[in-house]
């Protein structure tokens, strides 16, 4: 396939262009654009077929369910059964990088759903996402544009990498803003269960709802036999092609270990700023200092893209904490090393 590649300006938007890709997805095609949390892989909402197109393309199990992206909050109601506490949380974050899962009415196939009779209902705030689903007229079902298990694509490059020749079309649109996927809540009567954590904390949350559950899946594992209600809970996601290894424990052990580690084996290691004077200067990937932890997220799934180039062995990263949106990026992170914690000693320091 030819993938067409629209360059698009956030600041200033080639309607031309826009439409153009809008026609390709109202044809029942695959077009991957840019919104605020990462670069989405989108199809018409309403069409089964290209629903599935999309798992195909991104080699996406079918029971993980897609995102549908609507223009304004109201358009929720043409797709999903909403209520007040929905329309709380619109006012309080629409448009913006929260999702809402909410019982779904006939117009969506279940081919987004993932057999579901729920539906993920988002808004995006990014101009180019917005303009492009009102000129759809529809809601588009998107995912990250990434293929299925690796990191989510932060720039067009990323897109390009991954899906070009596999999909319709491509909207360059710039350096997504925050850098991790939404925030997913499932609406259950007045309370809220968070199932994914984003930019939106689980704090800002209660400031609308006063009953909002952090579900299990947040930080363990899925059980063998257990559905995923949203996207990525239950497979490993975000992953890098070499195992990811992260750390705990004191800042000064966690210090010598990846010192010995850079002298014994071919390891990349995304490192604080306050690290990159501390350790020799090869296959290190600033993740930005290490109380700023809204820079690290932006530059997370980039980080892990970058260190799956430099011909390691295996990538060492420190383990987040789980406060505010430390608690997004311990999510990702735990599923992008698939559990794998060490803590870090001075007994296991000496037998490295």
């Amino acid at each position: 396939m030819n993938t067409k590649i629209f360059d698009i300006s956030p600041e200033v938007i080639d309607s031309s262009l826009l439409l153009e890709a809008a026609k390709i997805i109202k044809c029942g095609g695959l077009v991957a654009f840019p919104t605020e949390t990462v670069y989405g892989l989108g199809a018409d909402a309403t069409d089964a077929q290209a629903a599935e197109k999309i798992y195909a393309a991104k080699g996406r199990p079918s029971d993980n369910p897609l995102i549908i992206h609507i223009a304004s909050p109201e358009d929720a109601d043409r797709y999903a059964y909403t209520d007040e506490l929905y329309y709380a949380l619109a006012r309080a974050f629409m448009p913006g990088p929260l999702t809402v899962i909410m019982k779904k009415k006939d117009t969506v196939p279940e081919s987004v759903t993932g057999g579901l009779d729920t539906v993920a209902v988002r808004c995006p705030s990014h101009p180019i996402a917005s303009e492009l689903i009102r000129e759809c007229g529809v809601a588009i079902a998107a995912p990250s544009a990434n293929l299925s298990g690796s990191p989510s694509p932060t720039t067009a490059a990323h897109v390009i990498s991954d899906l070009d020749g596999i999909i319709d079309g491509i909207i360059c649109g710039g350096e997504c803003e925050i850098g991790l996927e939404s925030t997913i809540v499932k609406i259950d009567g007045d309370k809220l269960t968070l199932l994914r954590p984003g930019a939106i904390t689980a704090d800002a949350l209660r400031c609308v709802c006063d009953n909002v559950e952090i579900a299990a899946s947040v930080t363990e594992a899925l059980a063998e036999n257990e559905r995923p209600l949203s996207p990525g809970m239950k497979y490993r996601h975000y992953a890098p092609s070499v195992p990811l290894v992260l750390l705990e424990g004191e800042p000064d052990y966690i210090l010598t270990f990846l010192h010995n580690a850079q002298n014994a084996e071919r390891c990349a290691i995304l490192c604080y700023h306050e690290e990159l004077d501390e350790l020799r200067c090869e296959r290190l990937i600033d993740i930005g200092a290490q109380d700023d932890l809204a820079t690290q997220a932006q530059r997370l799934f980039a980080a892990l893209r970058r260190a799956d180039e430099l011909e390691c062995d295996v990538i060492y990263a420190h383990l987040p904490c789980k406060d505010g949106i430390g608690l997004a990026l311990y999510n990702r992170l735990i599923r992008a090393a698939a559990h794998t914690v060490l803590h870090v000693t001075r007994d296991n320091l000496k037998h490295h």
